[in-house]
């Protein structure tokens, strides 16, 4: 990623794209950090090749599960293609910055 010389945005091996565990600094709601982290996401999956027709695997993690589930679901709902679900996890963890309600990963595959 720009300004970090330890991590790569995406990594495209073996005809599979994996992201970073992309986050939102911008967005003051779940609702708007999942919007603009899976804006990010189609831009990765763009750069590399793919798209979100193609995803194989998203891993997401939120501050408050309790709270912030149903409302970063609502958004995934409208991104996600319903012909082309990934398989899915969601834990509930303590992420890198305090202002952080969410934080997601994908791969997809690269034709």
């Amino acid at each position: 990623t720009e300004g970090n010389p330890n991590m790569s945005s995406a990594v495209v091996h073996g005809g599979i794209l994996t992201t970073m565990g992309v986050i939102d600094l911008e967005g003051k709601t779940v609702e708007e950090q999942t919007q603009n982290i899976l804006d990010k996401i189609d831009a990765l999956l763009q750069e590399g090749g793919t798209s979100k027709s193609k995803l194989l695997t998203a891993n997401i993690w939120l501050k408050d599960i309790a709270k912030d589930f149903a409302p970063m679901n609502t958004v995934w709902v409208k991104w996600v293609e319903a012909e082309n679900k990934p398989t899915r996890a969601c834990v509930e963890a303590n992420l890198a910055f305090p202002s952080l309600l969410v934080e997601i990963q994908v791969t997809a595959a690269v034709e």
